[in-house]
């Protein structure tokens, strides 16, 4: 939507503090917190944010390099808030935390980028065919889609801006191909101002889209009743994150926390993925950016680029963006989600967006909480992760945005402050373990600290698509794994001598659990994804060899039994289904564990 920009007023500096700048405006000149300006040095314009304003001073967070910056430069403020532009043209590019497209940048400056500059974050030259879905003299509601534009193998929604009131009036709308910033249609307010409409929007990225149309009723916030499939056993099985969900991954250096986001965001059955680099080191960032566009998608037979975008902010690129490249990325997963898409947001990691909001804290001065993080840590990561959520659209349709975000603790300590505040909003915790890292048990999520409130929510869900008795047999495993580690801690005293042939028996069957179903090869091509169908088939089978009452004549035969139990069943979860492999390791397991007790289930159905 075009509109007209408030007047430029201007500010001057009267103070430094690293990223950190203290300016000074006139009696006469407005000025609000989260405004956007910019700072001049020479040639070079320098933006930043207000942060906090008091009486004709302000705190603003300068989103650059400071070098330079003195007293008494020139600010000028725009009136406007930190804002995103939203338009086609969005999938499979590069930004950085302000949306600036990092391939344009290099192609315009070299990869040492100078500071103070930008570029569009929509192709100004890229013409669109944009096919109208209303009349003239039709209402919409604001959010509500007027026309479509092709973008890969979406239809990118083009909707009445999300700040109007009320219901507006087409006057005049146009077919055709057209750039961007070109006027496709115009619309009459309720108050009978007529404004034009372009393929793009903006939206300040601190404030959440759906906010004011649930408030109007033009849109419904759901209650999530569906999960999303990630193909990851571990996470599908015992420990769910709803489509809509939120969820996140802590876990020490060396853990596996880029691999497993890498799986969940190729295989995951969500339309668009966005991931937030936001501060991870650059050689990490470099390996998905190259990755990605080479990788094939198993949805669609594309690249994996095509539909996702990556918000680049490492940890060798200004602080304060850094802590705005969230923000930023979180608007464009409310975009998408508002036409009706399934957005999966990856953010990576929320330890140094916390640790960016530390920094500019401590220069602002202000009184610091647990280890010196900002009072309001804990209700910034809430504000974040409820963003999330399932959507039911103006125009009819359901969207969701499910929110995964990593955690860094340092040294793997869970009872550090961003740990614990993220513990206390999101609904599933993968805590990464360095102990089953360092035994090669990927992925190295620990199944005894970790949890899942969905698997409960989505009972209903489980009942009627996978089985009806799916969240008691769940548990059960769940408890079949507690008892096998109590026995495992016992032998550590003990040794083997020290416990009974029933509780060896019971560690190995949680020993068999762990190694064939929790554990999954993210190199393999057939084990790294495993389908919502097959975690089923696989599931009842390996609950049925586990249930059964087998006999041995000591533990050493004990061993040896569930050992090469152990190495059929990982060659079957190799296996393509319907191979010839497949059936051959099925039927050498089941005649194994025949051998020694187990009942098929067709036999006890005859039985």
């Amino acid at each position: 939507m075009s509109a007209e920009k408030p007047p430029s007023r201007t500010a001057k500096i009267i103070g430094v503090k690293e990223s950190l700048v203290l300016i000074q405006v006139d009696e006469n000149t407005p000025i609000m917190k989260n405004e956007l300006g910019y700072i001049c040095v020479g040639d070079e314009r320098l933006k930043a944010e207000v942060l906090r304003v008091r009486r004709r001073t302000a705190d603003m967070q300068v989103f650059e390099d400071t070098r330079g910056v003195k007293v008494g430069d020139k600010v000028e403020l725009t009136g406007e808030m930190l804002s995103a532009v939203l338009g086609p043209g969005l999938l499979g590019q590069v930004f950085d935390g302000l949306l600036n497209p990092l391939h344009a940048l290099a192609d315009n400056y070299g990869f040492f980028l100078p500071r103070g500059v930008s570029v569009p974050a929509l192709d100004q030259k890229k013409t669109w065919h944009f096919e109208p879905v209303v009349a003239v003299d039709a209402k919409v509601s604001p959010g509500g889609v007027i026309g479509t534009v092709p973008e890969g193998e979406f239809k990118h929604k083009i909707m009445v801006p999300f700040n109007e009131p009320e219901p507006v009036e087409i006057t005049w709308i146009r077919s055709g191909e057209m750039g961007v910033d070109e006027v496709a249609a115009r619309y009459k307010t309720s108050k009978g101002i007529e404004r034009d409409m372009t393929l793009s929007q903006r939206w300040a990225v601190r404030k959440p889209i759906p906010e004011a149309l649930i408030r109007r009723r033009f849109a419904e916030r759901l209650y999530p009743t569906e999960p999303i499939t990630t193909a990851t056993r571990i996470i599908d099985t015992f420990f769910p994150i709803a489509q809509g969900g939120t969820g996140c991954i802590p876990g020490p250096f060396g853990a596996g926390k880029t691999v497993l986001q890498s799986c969940i965001a190729r295989y995951s059955t969500v339309d668009i993925v966005i991931i937030v680099a936001c501060g991870e080191r650059a050689g990490e960032v470099v390996e998905t950016i190259t990755e990605y566009p080479e990788a094939k998608d198993p949805r669609t037979g594309g690249t994996l680029m095509d539909r996702t975008i990556i918000i680049c902010n490492t940890s060798s690129m200004p602080v304060a963006a850094r802590e705005a490249s969230i923000y930023t990325g979180i608007t464009l997963g409310e975009y998408f989600r508002q036409m009706g898409y399934h957005v999966l947001l990856i953010a990576d990691s929320t330890s140094r967006w916390a640790q960016a909001m530390r920094e500019t804290s401590g220069r602002m001065e202000e009184i610091p909480g647990e280890e010196a993080f900002p009072a309001y840590l804990d209700s910034s990561v809430k504000n974040i992760y409820e963003r999330a959520g399932v959507l039911r659209c103006p125009d009819g349709s359901t969207g969701s945005l499910t929110m995964i975000g990593t955690v860094s603790p340092a040294g793997g300590n869970f009872e550090e402050p961003v740990t614990q505040a993220t513990l206390g909003t999101v609904k599933t915790f993968l805590g990464l373990s360095a102990d089953r890292a360092y035994r090669r048990f990927y992925p190295a999520i620990d199944p005894l600290i970790s949890w899942s409130r969905y698997l409960d929510q989505l009972g209903p869900w489980f009942t009627g698509n996978l089985d009806v008795n799916w969240v008691r047999d769940v548990k059960s495993m769940q408890q079949l794994l507690e008892q096998g580690d109590g026995i495992y801690q016992m032998m550590q005293v003990t040794g083997e001598e020290g416990i009974t042939e029933e509780d060896f028996i019971t560690w190995q069957k949680s020993l068999l659990l762990d190694m064939v179903y929790l554990q999954q090869d993210a190199f393999d091509e057939i084990d790294a994804c495993m389908p919502r169908e097959r975690q089923l088939e696989s599931f009842r089978l390996l609950k049925g060899l586990i249930d059964a009452d087998y006999r041995f004549k000591d533990k050493d035969e004990g061993r040896g039994f569930f050992t090469e139990l152990t190495s059929l069943y990982k060659n079957w979860n190799y296996s393509a289904p319907g191979s010839s492999e497949f059936e051959r390791y099925r039927k050498e397991i089941t005649a194994l564990a025949t051998q020694h007790g187990y009942i098929t289930p067709s036999e006890a159905e005859s039985s």
